[in-house]
Parts: C-alpha cells; sequence; structure tokens
C-alpha cells in the first residue's frame, strides 16, 4: 500500500496526484465520487448517472422514428445470430 499526501486549498480543493489518477484511470474532467464509511473515505471513478450524461446527446432537430430503428435493430441481431449459428 502506498500512501500520497497532498494539501487543502483555502478552497476545501486538493489536487488529486498524478499516480492515483493513473491508478483510476482518470483524465481531466472526468466525474469521481466519494464515498464515506465509517470514517474512512473512498474516491473512485463516478458511476453513470442521469447528471452524468445530461447534455451528452445533442437533441435531433426532426422526430426519430422509433419503430424502424427498432425493427432495424433487431433485424441486424436476427442476422447476426444466424451467422453465429452457422459457424458453429
Amino acid at each position: 500500500m502506498k500512501q500520497i499526501t497532498t494539501t487543502i486549498s483555502p478552497r476545501g480543493q486538493v489536487t488529486i496526484p498524478t499516480e492515483a489518477l493513473q491508478a483510476l484511470g482518470l483524465r481531466p474532467t472526468d466525474k469521481v465520487s466519494f464515498t464515506i464509511n465509517d470514517g474512512q473515505v473512498r474516491l473512485a471513478p463516478a458511476s453513470f448517472t442521469l447528471e452524468s450524461a445530461y447534455g451528452s446527446v445533442q437533441p435531433s432537430s426532426h422526430p426519430e422514428d422509433f419503430e424502424a430503428i427498432s425493427r432495424i435493430a433487431k433485424g441486424a441481431k436476427a442476422g447476426a445470430t444466424l451467422r453465429e449459428l452457422k459457424d458453429r
């Protein structure tokens, strides 16, 4: 186990050391979560949330035909399954 010490800024901020970022697979602008349990705090990459996804997809300027999209996806999946079964 390795321990790294850092300083809390007057605004309550800390810099996460590069080694810790690499260990967690984090990059700038990634979200992190703090889990507090029995006086210990754990830092981890944030899991997917509605808040983290907000704004990641731009709204379409025209309505989508979800039934057609579903039919196409089901057809593609059926084709992939048939090819997989033939390869056995």
